[in-house]
C-alpha cells in the first residue's frame, strides 16, 4: 500500500488530522490497534474550547455540537462557605461547550465515512521504518495477514503507549508525577449545577462536571493506587456532598445510580521535538497534562490544526515552511497548557501541609476576587486562539 500521509492512531487526533488533509486534497491512511467501537466508547474529556469548536465548526464538523452540546459561559471555584462564579464571556467574549470526546469520535468516524479516506481496525505489531528517507509502517492486519504501508510521511497521533513516540531519537522528556490521583464517576442523574464546579477542601479537591441533562461526571482527589471498588455508592455520595458543599446556601446535590467509576493517575508530560524526519507526533504521542484544565482533547486539536496545515501546504503548494516550523509552533501552545494545567492542579488539591493550604486559599481568593486574576483563568481555560 501507499498514501501521502499514514497516520497511526484512530482516536480524536488521528481522525481528525485524516479529515483536515482530506478537505486539502491529501490523502491519507489511518491504523488504529483497537476496535472502532472501543475507541468510540472511550470516555474522556468533555470540554470543548472556543478556539477547538470554532476549528470543528469550519471543518464542517460543529452541527451536532451546536445542536447537542450545552454551551457554558464560564466556571464556579468554590471553597468551604464560598462560591463564585468567572463568566468567561463577560471577561474574555469567549466560551466553552459540554461535548464529550465519545460525541466527537462519533463526529469524525461519519465525516472519514463521507471523505472515503482508508482505515484499518485492530492491527497488531505496528513498527516505523526508515524515517528520515523513505517512511514505512509494517503491520499485522485484523486477519493476521503481514503489510507494509509506504508514505511520504508519517503522524503519530497513538498516544502514550504507542510506537510513535519511542520512534523519536534522543528526545527530551520533562515530566511531572502528582502524589494523587482522580477518582471518576459517571451518574444516570441530572447536574446538580448549570456550570462546572472547581471545589478545593481539606479532604481533596472534587469536581462536579456533566455529560447531559440527564448524566453527571464527578471527581474525587484520593491518593495514588486507590482502587474503585474499595468506595462504595454511599461513601462516593456522602464524600461528594462535604467536598461540594451540600447545604450551603440552601445549594443541594442530587444523588443517583452510578454507572461507572475510575481511577485515573495524574502527570504533566512534554517530549521534544514533536517531529523527527519525516514523523509529526501529536495529542497524547507528544503530551500529557492533568485533566483540571480541561486541556488535554483541546491541545491535540489544537495540534492538528497546526499539522494539517503544514501538511497540506507541503504536498498541494510545494511548501515545506510550515513542516518544518511545526514542532516548534506547536510546543508554544504546549507549554503555555501545561502550565495552565499545572496551575490550576496545584491550586485545588490538597497536600496536607497547613502552609500549602493557606498559600491555595489565598490564591484562589485573589482569583476570584481579582478582575485580571479571573481574566487569565478564564483566557486560559477558554482557549487561546490556534497558533498561539
Amino acid at each position: 500500500m501507499r498514501t501521502q500521509v499514514a497516520i497511526i492512531g484512530a482516536g480524536p487526533a488521528g481522525l481528525l488530522l485524516s479529515h483536515l488533509l482530506a478537505q486539502g486534497g491529501v490523502e491519507s491512511v489511518v491504523l488504529e490497534t483497537r476496535s472502532e467501537e472501543y475507541v468510540a466508547a472511550r470516555i474522556r474529556a468533555g470540554i470543548l474550547e472556543h478556539s477547538s469548536v470554532e476549528l470543528l465548526e469550519a471543518a464542517g464538523l460543529g452541527a451536532r455540537i451546536r445542536a447537542e452540546g450545552d454551551e457554558h459561559r464560564g466556571i464556579y471555584l468554590q471553597w468551604p462557605g464560598e462560591r463564585h462564579h468567572l463568566d468567561f464571556v463577560d471577561l474574555t467574549g469567549r466560551s466553552v461547550w459540554v461535548y464529550g470526546q465519545t460525541e466527537v469520535q462519533k463526529d469524525l468516524i461519519a465525516a472519514r465515512r463521507a471523505d472515503d479516506q482508508e482505515i484499518h481496525y485492530e492491527v497488531s505489531d505496528v513498527a516505523l521504518h526508515s524515517l528520515e528517507d523513505r517512511p514505512y509502517v509494517t503491520f499485522t492486519d485484523v486477519s493476521g495477514n503481514p503489510r507494509r504501508l509506504d508514505a511520504a510521511v508519517i503522524a503519530g497521533c497513538d498516544g502514550s503507549f504507542g510506537p510513535s513516540r519511542a520512534a523519536v531519537p534522543a528526545a527530551r522528556v520533562h515530566e511531572r508525577i502528582y502524589p494523587y490521583s482522580w477518582f471518576g464517576i459517571l451518574a444516570d442523574v441530572a447536574p446538580s449545577t448549570d456550570e462546572l464546579i472547581y471545589a478545593w477542601h481539606p479532604n481533596g479537591f472534587a469536581l462536579h462536571s456533566m455529560r447531559s441533562e440527564s448524566v453527571s461526571r464527578l471527581y474525587l482527589q484520593v491518593p495514588n493506587g486507590t482502587d474503585p471498588q474499595s468506595w462504595s455508592d454511599d461513601r462516593i455520595w456522602d464524600e461528594l456532598s462535604t467536598r461540594l458543599g451540600h447545604g450551603q446556601n440552601g445549594w443541594k446535590l442530587n444523588p443517583g445510580p452510578i454507572t461507572d467509576k475510575s481511577v485515573l493517575p495524574m502527570r504533566s508530560y512534554v517530549q521534544t521535538p514533536m517531529r523527527h524526519g519525516n514523523l509529526y507526533l501529536a495529542g497524547d504521542a507528544a503530551h500529557i497534562v492533568p485533566p483540571t484544565g480541561a486541556k488535554g482533547l483541546n491541545l491535540a486539536i489544537a495540534d492538528v490544526a497546526l499539522l494539517g496545515r503544514a501538511l497540506i501546504a507541503k504536498f498541494r503548494d510545494a511548501d515545506q515552511r510550515y513542516a518544518d516550523a511545526y514542532s516548534d509552533d506547536a510546543q508554544r501552545r504546549v507549554w503555555r497548557c501545561t502550565h495552565f494545567s499545572w496551575w490550576m492542579t496545584t491550586m485545588l488539591h490538597t497536600s496536607g501541609d497547613e502552609f500549602d493550604a493557606e498559600l491555595q486559599l489565598s490564591q484562589l481568593r485573589w482569583v476570584a476576587g481579582s478582575r485580571a486574576g479571573a481574566t487569565g483563568l478564564a483566557e486560559n481555560y477558554a482557549g487561546l486562539p490556534i497558533g498561539y
